[in-house]
């Protein structure tokens, strides 16, 4: 089995001893992700809505830094800290693709890191 690390710089470096992303036997598993800013490393926290875009085009770089995009999802898993926002946070999300959804899980948490409201994970399959 290869194992391929992902890294870019147009998505958040890990806050801690995990990779953004990683490859291995034809898949793809990108951390979570929370919406962090690269270029200015501040938190996107203005509006729900925002915060979920944030997050968003966090995985949408790694994705491409992968040569792949939201159609190569098959798994995410949502965190929030707050139930009441699955609603928002669900149109949002539900915009970035077009058919064939990843199967999902949304779950309600007590805190997330850096005290943000939404964190997403995704897997990806490399082929089609």
């Amino acid at each position: 089995m290869s194992k391929q690390i992902i890294k870019t710089e147009k998505a958040p470096a890990p806050i801690g001893p995990y990779s953004q992303a990683v490859k291995a036997n034809g898949m793809l598993f990108i951390s979570g992700q929370v919406a962090l800013i690269p270029a200015t490393g501040e938190l996107e926290l203005s509006s729900i809505e925002a915060e979920t875009h944030q997050v968003m085009k966090n995985i949408a770089a790694i994705l491409e830094e992968a040569n792949l995009g939201f159609q190569h999802l098959i798994k995410t898993t949502i965190f929030l800290n707050d139930m009441g926002l699955f609603s928002r946070v669900n149109e949002i999300y539900g915009s970035y693709f077009t058919s064939d959804y990843p199967a999902r899980e949304t779950v309600a948490v007590k805190g997330l890191p850096k005290g943000v409201n939404i964190e997403i994970s995704v897997t990806a399959v490399v082929d089609l």
